[in-house]
């Protein structure tokens, strides 16, 4: 009698057991991490600047009404592949293996859903991946080939036998849907909660738009969308001011049309002036214009389609929004926003993203969770790496040894940082001219000061190609970049202070290993004295007769 008491006692106990830890799974608050990509800070309403005027996210500003605005986010790395990755291992990309668009995050090192599901959440990706393998990681995905397509897209699907072609790509397991790409990651997050979400677990579900991403498409519904509006202009992008270096411009600004590509038709190699592949719309511009006119009429064509793109994203973000309010899970759900960088929108004629500078380098990033989260604003700096961190911070579980990211949960509930919190942001871009004609670079982002070396080199070279320089901004009293006061003397011993900075968050992140070797030409460059800029001056004039070469065999 005893023993079948004692038997039955065991098994209660079990059951108990397991029955708290259901109960605790049940307690934890549900995850929607929503991400689109290219969407910058300055084209969200809650972030203010000169087109909230035109209201372009009233979904995205409702969340931020209710929530948190982290005005000081920052992507250690502006581009896509990059910043993902460092999202998803708490990661710098001298660590996680993605310093560039080609490189890949196996599944091994898809961190942020291995540390959730051993929290007990269910995990699903939908959307944009752009990780190369497979999301294999993750209970669910449905995620984009690469880019993927603004129209009919193609997905590749957990559980998919599908074979699907475009052009000369042939993509097994995949499933193809009809409309443009916004409705269809929104269609297919809905379908997951209605059909493939398990009620007995909390969720986190990573929702990945592709919109606003360059060569914009838009849904034609909103093609009278600021049809007859004029969007505002930066002040900056007709006058470069002191932005920049000869790193950037040039021995007396003969490299101006080569570095960072263009709005206008600043730089003849790629600008959307262009009608080839930059979109339907710049083919209804008249090359025989002046470039002035042509500036202005670009940056209205390039504004509006861009815009469309957001009003598409976030139209489809308020039907999710709709859909937790009516299940219920509305107020038990952690809701993140970002963007996977920042993005040019004229500022200094430039376009695209890449540079260290604060319309890049800035990650738009808002968080809802009334239970917890303070509605207001936090100043505190902040990195891509330290959001897996945070998001396991409230799933419960604790940051791995592995990650250099840290939570900044509390910041969230209480809207101060510790005396102990970082007071300082890293970045590195490792892509030496590719695509968009961004020489190599690192910078420190305080809350006061901007502190970059360009050093000009590939990844695979000692050698610096373009001209190596440094350039440090006030950001006090220069916030949107325009004088490059590196040469005052007043700023010497800021200066001095900032490369000490710098040189330890280098160490802290792996980012000085000799294995990368332009470290050589980071060290070369280091002091930046007069030889250093006499080497430089000359870089400048041997890289303009290359591309001035190569413009000609062109012709």
């Amino acid at each position: 009698m005893n023993t079948k008491m004692n038997i039955f006692s065991a098994m209660m106990g079990v059951g108990l057991l397991a029955g708290a830890a259901g109960a605790a799974e049940l307690s934890k608050p549900n995850i929607l991490f929503v991400m689109s990509d290219d969407h910058t800070s300055q084209a969200i309403g809650a972030y203010g600047g000169r087109l909230a005027v035109l209201n372009p996210t009233p979904t995205i500003d409702s969340i931020a009404e209710e929530g948190m605005v982290m005005e000081n986010a920052f992507c250690q790395n502006a581009i896509c592949t990059p910043s993902r990755a460092s999202i998803m291992t708490g990661q710098s990309s001298a660590v996680n293996g993605c310093p560039t668009l080609a490189d890949t995050l196996p599944a091994e090192r898809q961190y942020l859903p291995i540390e959730l599901k051993k929290a007990g959440y269910q995990t699903a990706v939908i959307g944009k991946w752009h990780l190369h393998a497979l999301p294999e990681t993750f209970d669910y995905y449905k995620v984009l080939p690469g880019q993927g397509r603004y129209f009919d897209p193609i997905f590749f699907e957990l559980g998919a036998t599908g074979v699907n072609k475009f052009r000369r790509n042939v993509y097994e397991g995949s499933v193809k849907m009809t409309g443009h790409s916004s409705d269809c990651i929104a269609d297919s997050a809905l379908d997951w909660f209605k059909n493939k979400r398990d009620p007995k677990k909390p969720f986190y579900l990573s929702m990945h738009f592709k919109a606003p991403h360059d060569y914009f498409q838009y849904a034609p519904r909103y093609e009278d969308y600021l049809a007859d509006v004029t969007i505002p202009e930066p002040e900056n992008m007709r006058d470069r001011k002191n932005h920049g270096s000869i790193a950037t411009r040039g021995d007396q600004d003969e490299l101006v049309p080569y570095i960072g590509t263009s709005v206008g038709r600043r730089n003849p190699r790629r600008n959307y002036s262009q009608a080839e592949g930059r979109g339907k719309w710049a083919k209804k511009l008249d090359q025989s214009r002046s470039d002035e006119e042509i500036l202005g009429d670009t940056y209205q064509e390039y504004l509006k389609a861009y815009l469309r793109c957001v009003k598409g994203v976030d139209d489809n973000l308020k039907r999710v929004v709709d859909y937790l309010k009516a299940e219920g899970l509305y107020d038990n759900t952690i809701i993140f926003y970002t963007g996977d960088q920042g993005f040019y929108l004229g500022e200094h004629d430039y376009i695209d993203k890449r540079w260290a500078y604060e319309e890049s380098m800035r990650m738009p990033f808002i968080v809802r969770y009334p239970k917890q989260v303070k509605a207001g604003r936090s100043d505190a700096i902040v990195e891509n790496i330290d959001y897996a961190p945070t998001i396991l911070d409230f799933a419960g579980a604790e940051t791995p040894d592995y990650m250099h990211g840290r939570s900044f949960k509390k910041i969230l509930e209480t809207g101060t940082a510790s005396k102990d919190w970082k007071d300082s942001a890293y970045y590195h871009y490792w892509m030496h001219m590719a695509s968009h004609d961004n020489p190599g670079h690192i910078a420190i982002r305080t809350k006061r000061y901007k502190l970059i070396l360009f050093y000009g080199a590939p990844m695979d070279s000692d050698q610096a190609e373009t001209p190596p320089a440094w350039e440090l901004y006030d950001l006090k009293n220069d916030p949107t970049e325009d004088n490059n006061v590196y040469d005052n003397p007043e700023y010497a011993g800021v200066i001095e202070k900032l490369k000490k900075k710098l040189k330890t968050r280098r160490a802290e992140l792996g980012e000085d290993d000799p294995k990368f070797p332009f470290n050589a030409v980071i060290n070369e460059f280091w002091d930046y004295d007069q030889a250093d800029r006499a080497k430089a001056i000359q870089l400048s004039h041997t890289y303009r007769q290359q591309r001035a070469a190569e413009a000609k065999v062109e012709k």
